[in-house]
């Protein structure tokens, strides 16, 4: 994971809101699909704040996406914010 690489979580009745910092890599992207599954429960809608990331490795978005599976019968829709969210979004 990048050493700067970090994950601010925040609920909101019953959306999750998770603001990620630092540079995104291959670790950083299983970091945030394993906060997101752990997390998501209860949750009607999920937000990714991409405000605060500063390298995005393309490595680290293909991980995210080809792994995104891992949330499989959990249908919470994503909505990815900021003027990063377009390399992320899938």
């Amino acid at each position: 994971m990048a050493q700067n690489f970090k994950i601010h979580i925040h609920r909101n009745s019953e959306t999750l809101h998770l603001k990620i910092m630092g540079d995104f890599d291959g670790s950083s992207a299983y970091e945030l699909l394993n906060v997101l599954k752990i997390n998501c429960h209860g949750a009607s809608r999920v937000f990714i704040h991409t405000n605060c990331l500063q390298d995005i490795h393309p490595f680290g978005c293909n991980v995210f996406h080809n792994n995104l599976d891992m949330l499989k019968g959990k249908s919470i829709p994503i909505v990815f914010t900021g003027e990063n969210a377009s390399q992320l979004a899938p």
